[in-house]
């Protein structure tokens, strides 16, 4: 596993310390995996729920995937 370092804000530091008291993660990195993780989880539901919402708008390709691909490809 690597390791980064990332500047924070005094305010940032003070919630990620907050966390871990309450034991939402074992440790600093803990919280931070987690964090990341809840971020990656909302991105796909937003592409998800993005994705409905074109869909009802009409807003949809037609035809073979891979076809079109070919043309931005």
């Amino acid at each position: 596993m690597s390791t980064i370092s990332v500047p924070l804000t005094p305010e940032l530091e003070e919630k990620i310390e907050s966390l871990v008291k309450s034991g939402v993660g074992a440790n600093k990195a803990d919280v931070m995996r987690k964090a990341l993780s809840r971020l990656s989880e909302e991105e796909a539901i937003n592409a998800v729920l993005q994705a409905e919402k074109e869909l009802s708008e009409g807003k949809v390709l037609r035809g073979d995937l891979r076809e079109i691909a070919k043309k931005f490809i």
